[in-house]
């Protein structure tokens, strides 16, 4: 198994596409094409700070890791916010998504950000076996508002 991680190119957009309709469908959520089209184009706009990380296996996409980075007020510096992880069925139980989490922390150290933070659903037993392998959860509850 060849994984190799980078940031995403204009190039990948159907790759990614793909697999962020997977991702929607997992969490039952229909998002309006422009929303998936804005998306797009902010994570291969330079100025943006959402980004994501794209995990190939074998030269096929197969998980992303979409990214933010954002000044704090308990640090002095910013943070990286990890706002979406997502692997593909098959790339499952191979350790990718350890990998694009690592990678995260070593972009998130060489840029000089102080923490990297994500949360999950709390029912998402998969994800949070992962998760809890790094850090454990700190107790917070996320509370959202349309507005």
């Amino acid at each position: 198994m060849t994984v190799v991680i980078r940031d995403a190119e204009p190039r990948d957009e159907a790759g990614w596409r793909g697999l962020w309709q997977q991702y929607l469908d997992f969490y039952e959520v229909a998002l309006a094409p422009e929303v998936t089209a804005a998306t797009w184009a902010r994570l291969v706009d330079p100025a943006s700070p959402v980004k994501a990380r794209l995990a190939f296996d074998g030269g096929r996409m197969v998980g992303f890791a979409i990214h933010l980075h954002h000044p704090s007020t308990w640090v002095i510096g910013e943070d990286c916010y990890l706002e979406d992880l997502f692997l593909a069925p098959e790339a499952r139980g191979k350790k990718i998504g350890k990998r694009l989490i690592d990678d995260l922390i070593a972009l998130a150290r060489a840029k000089g950000w102080q923490r990297l933070y994500w949360h999950t659903d709390e029912e998402n037993a998969v994800a949070r076996r992962l998760y809890d392998r790094f850090v454990p959860a700190d107790g917070h509850v996320r509370y959202r508002m349309k507005l």
